[in-house]
């Protein structure tokens, strides 16, 4: 059973915050975005794209802590639950987002991602407006329709 993912989407206006990634590993078999995209070369070709905050949940924990512990991890921002926004899939395995409120800090770099930076992992917090998901790649794709209809909607 692939482990779930969940995620946090935090506004302000008509934007969300999203994590700017590029990620080459040394090889496409030990690439996630290379298996995600079926890349058929041996070598990973390095990947830019965006994700929303968030992770793998964790034993014993509830989606919904799960997608505030790691956008504190993450991003130093803490907040609470809203309402879950929608279910699909991140990587074949079932995800959850979920919109936040009531969030307090200034957005930081932090954690693994920040830890984890290299020339071929790089990471980097930025709001982002609709008109900007499809030149960042915001991943998985399923997600930039109803995070687009939320940011016009409710902004």
């Amino acid at each position: 059973m692939p482990i779930p993912r969940a995620a946090a989407v935090v506004t302000k206006g008509h934007q969300a915050l999203v994590i700017k990634r590029y990620l080459r590993q040394q090889t496409a078999s030990a690439c996630v975005m290379c298996e995600a995209s079926n890349q058929n070369t041996p070598d990973c070709p390095g990947h830019h794209y965006a994700v929303l905050p968030g992770g793998h949940v964790e034993e014993g924990e509830t989606p919904e802590t799960t997608a505030l512990r790691e956008l504190a991890e993450e991003t130093t921002l803490t907040a609470q639950i809203d309402r879950l926004l929608w279910t699909g899939k991140h990587n074949g395995r079932p995800a959850s987002y979920y919109l936040t409120t009531n969030v307090t800090g200034t957005p930081t770099l932090a954690g693994d991602e920040l830890e984890a930076q290299t020339p071929n992992n790089i990471s980097e917090l930025l709001w982002a407006a609709p008109t900007e998901f499809d030149a960042l790649g915001l991943y998985p794709a399923d997600i930039r329709s109803p995070l687009t209809e939320l940011l016009t909607n409710h902004a």
